[in-house]
């Protein structure tokens, strides 16, 4: 691990950077214990509650995990897919909002991924992934469900079609696009949707995916699409209208 040369504000967040980089090229290998405090905060030439402020960061992303007792420490987390979903979204959710993506543009990426999957789920989808999926289609036709909770149920429906394609590298990468963006589109478009609309084409997804029937399944994610930017562009069209 290199030693930071950098200015008091940001040397707990060099320091992380210098022990994440070291975990990364696998300087650093999974379940390794770390020097101790005192060791660090000799090495990198800082005080304990520096090296302190850089582990805290370190176990917010998952990297490593303390123990206590004698045999205790800072060790080298086995970072799962599943630890990383929480980071994939934030990020996604910010970038988003501080660049004021279009809601095209969102809605492009995020069902060019979402088709991509796709024909993985058509044949590798479980009957659990299926199960999910239905329950949140009867939770979407409830007619006393808020706005928030179609929105999470929506949310739920297109994760279980992304994960149904049990590729875990894929599921990550998408948790931003659907988790994300999602609730962006739903933000823009819930009080003109027609929820009847949006339950008949998640079933015709389900009944395809249940069907083997890739196509029919990428048919209807299409006419999702083409759905969710015509409400979006009829609802802006009406508030630049009101301005």
């Amino acid at each position: 691990m290199k030693k930071s040369n950098s200015s008091k504000g940001d040397l707990s967040a060099q320091i992380a950077a210098s022990i994440r980089d070291a975990i990364v090229t696998g300087d650093l290998i999974v379940d390794e214990r770390l020097p101790s405090e005192t060791e660090l905060s000799e090495q990198f030439q800082v005080s304990r509650s520096t090296v302190r402020e850089a582990l805290k960061r370190l176990a917010a992303q998952a990297l490593i995990r303390t123990q206590r007792g004698a045999t205790g420490g800072a060790f080298v987390n086995h970072l799962k897919y599943p630890d990383a979903y929480a980071q994939q979204i934030t990020t996604s959710t910010l970038l988003l909002s501080m660049n004021e993506v279009s809601i095209a543009t969102a809605c492009e990426a995020r069902y060019a991924l979402e088709r991509a999957c796709t024909p993985l789920s058509a044949e590798r989808r479980s009957p659990d992934h299926l199960a999910t999926m239905r329950a949140e289609m009867h939770r979407q036709s409830q007619p006393g469900l808020s706005d928030e909770a179609f929105c999470a149920s929506d949310v739920a429906f297109h994760r279980a079609l992304v994960d149904g394609a049990e590729n875990p590298v894929m599921s990550y990468q998408l948790a931003g696009a659907v988790e994300a963006m999602q609730p962006l589109m739903n933000m823009i478009t819930f009080t003109a949707r027609s929820r009847e609309r949006i339950v008949e084409l998640h079933t015709q997804i389900t009944d395809a995916l249940e069907a083997k029937n890739a196509p029919a399944a990428d048919a209807a994610l299409i006419e999702l699409e083409a759905y969710t930017i015509s409400l979006a562009q009829d609802v802006l069209k009406a508030r630049q209208a009101r301005q």
